[in-house]
Parts: C-alpha cells; sequence; structure tokens
C-alpha cells in the first residue's frame, strides 16, 4: 500500500495525506476523518497522534524600532505570552531587520514556535517555515500568505472606507491619499477602500491626489507638500498613519492654511499622536493590543497541536472623529 492509494481512496493530494500520517495540525478536521476512514479502510496503520513542539519558549519578531505603534504590539504580545507561562525572546529594532532568522527557527530546540510581526522577508521565507511544521503567527503580513499559514490584521479596507466616507458626508470631492508602501497589503487595502468611498458619490479617484511613502512624519509632509501645491489643490488629506498625518499638519502650518477651515486631515491607527496634535486628529483606531492577544492565542492553539480551521483573522477597526476634518471650504 502506498501514499498514492490512500490519497486515491480519500480524495485528496498526496501531500494531505503526507500532512495527516505525520501528525501536522493545519489539516482541516473533515479532510482529517476522510484520510484516516481510508487508512481505516485499507488496512493501513493509523496516523502518527498530534502534539506540540517540546519547547516553550516564543521568539517574537518585529524588526522594527519599538515606538508607540509596534511598541502597543510587542506588549499586548509578551503579556499575554507571560499569562500562557511562556518564554519570550524579542528579537528587535531596525538593526535585525536584515539579519536572517526564519530559517533556523526550527533547529532551534527551546523555541516552541514564533509571532512575527509586520515580517520584511519574502513569503516564500515564511512558507518554508511553514513546509518545516514549525508553529508561527504573522501579525499584520506585508504579502498575501497561503491559506494554512496563521495571520492576524485588522480591517484596513474597511477602515479606510469609513474615513474618505466621513469626508464625502462633510462634502469634500477632491480628497488627497498618502499611502503607504505600494507593496504592503495594508496600503493595497486602504486604498481600495478609499476608492469605495468616492464611488459612493461618483467620484474616480485621481492619480495626481495619490502618494506612496514610508510612513514617517517627514515623508508625509513632504507628500502633503506637493499635493497642497497643486495648481488645484486638494479640500482634504487622508494619511497612511499619524505619523504621517503629523507631516501634512505642518504642511498646511506653512501655507498658512486652518484645519480644518480650510483643509481637513485625518490619520489611521490612533497612537497617542493622534490627541496630542492641535487640533486632535480624526483616525481610524487599530485594535493594537488585541492584535497581539490574538496572536498568542492562536499561536498557543498551533504550539499544542490543536487543530485551527480559521487562520486569517481580521479585527474591526474604528471611526475617531476629532477636530482636525470639518466641511468642505466654499471655493
Amino acid at each position: 500500500m502506498t501514499v498514492r492509494d490512500i490519497a486515491t481512496a480519500a480524495g485528496v493530494s498526496i501531500a494531505t495525506v503526507s500532512r495527516v500520517i505525520n501528525g501536522q495540525v493545519t489539516v482541516a478536521s473533515e479532510t482529517r476523518e476522510a484520510v484516516e476512514g481510508a487508512m481505516a479502510r485499507l488496512g493501513a496503520p493509523q496516523a502518527r497522534p498530534r502534539s506540540g513542539r517540546p519547547g516553550r519558549d516564543v521568539l517574537v519578531r518585529c524588526p522594527y524600532l519599538l515606538t508607540d505603534y509596534f511598541g502597543f504590539i510587542v506588549s499586548a504580545v509578551a503579556e499575554t505570552l507571560e499569562l500562557h507561562g511562556r518564554q519570550v525572546i524579542l528579537n528587535a529594532g531596525d538593526a535585525v531587520r536584515d539579519v536572517e532568522v526564519l530559517a533556523g527557527l526550527p533547529d532551534r530546540a527551546q523555541l516552541g514556535g514564533a509571532i512575527l510581526i509586520l515580517p520584511p522577508e519574502p513569503a516564500r521565507e515564511l512558507q518554508a517555515l511553514r513546509r518545516r511544521d514549525f508553529p508561527f503567527v504573522v501579525i499584520d503580513p506585508r504579502t498575501p500568505l497561503p491559506r494554512d499559514t496563521a495571520a492576524v490584521s485588522a480591517a484596513h479596507f474597511s477602515g479606510a472606507r469609513s474615513v474618505t466616507a466621513h469626508l464625502v458626508s462633510l462634502g469634500h470631492r477632491r480628497i488627497g491619499m498618502i499611502g503607504g508602501p505600494d507593496d504592503w497589503l495594508a496600503s493595497q487595502a486602504r486604498t481600495a477602500g478609499h476608492a469605495s468611498a468616492l464611488s459612493e458619490v461618483g467620484v474616480l479617484p485621481s492619480p495626481e491626489l495619490y502618494r506612496s511613502i514610508e510612513p514617517t512624519s517627514d515623508w508625509g509632509h513632504s507628500s502633503a507638500a506637493e499635493l497642497l501645491d497643486l495648481p488645484e489643490p486638494p479640500t482634504a488629506l487622508v494619511t497612511f498613519n499619524d505619523k504621517a498625518a503629523v507631516g501634512a499638519l505642518r504642511a498646511a502650518y506653512e501655507r498658512g492654511l486652518r484645519v480644518p477651515e480650510d483643509l481637513s486631515i485625518a490619520g489611521f491607527d490612533d497612537v497617542y499622536l493622534s490627541s496630542s496634535t492641535v487640533p486632535m486628529l480624526t483616525t481610524v483606531r487599530q485594535p493594537l493590543g488585541e492584535l497581539g492577544r490574538m496572536a498568542v492565542s492562536l499561536l498557543m492553539r498551533l504550539m499544542d497541536g490543536h487543530a485551527v480551521e480559521t487562520l486569517h483573522v481580521e479585527l474591526a477597526t474604528e471611526l475617531i472623529v476629532r477636530g482636525s476634518t470639518g466641511p468642505a471650504p466654499a471655493r
């Protein structure tokens, strides 16, 4: 009897049969039952019992400065892992961004799993790690991930749609968008959400009103300056994050524009900066702490060898309206 015989009897692929035989956890329960039923009918030995890795430590990789945004996520991850009695091994900071880490994780016996925050590694490296059956969860993936790779993110599309719809309801039609890097999933989803809200009032997004940036205050400032210096400038700006919005506020101030009387500005994230500006920023609140807690919950189930059927989780965002947005000015 061969694995091919079992696959034919169960109506699944050879790779799926192999995963069941080796006790891997990323197989849907009904699929596992079909394979195990075929094995029983054919008289094959029973599948290896499912079990987690022996290691208990968890690597938390966040190759960025632990500022307000990333700091909130990492803190929530660490606190939740502590509640589960797990030791955190932190791999963080700009200096570790280009250090090769993923390939060696399965060989570190003390590690039971990992949480990877906005990993810069290409998708093929994450897929290679998944093929070695090493438990990990991605928070806010940059690129599309296979169905069997656990990931947690915010609802970027609906969040962006809500803030643009808010501006549209105030009469704005010429709205500039300062988005993130074009190859980020979050940026693509937010651009689509922005376009969706405009389409509700019959407005097509204008390429001249879009800028793609690294999400920093300086980049937000320079991009906002370009948009505000157009012959027909926008009446409102939506930005990739609150830092970029702060830069846009500075560009508006330099041009003598009042916010929100002359120009409305909105951010994204709702970090402390958003309530520290004058006026305070309208923004979209991401559930940063819950992103970390949900990632730990998924990882614990993977590490314990439990089947997890819902592997891509998207958490709701919330529009927070403050003083930086107002009715569109008469032109």
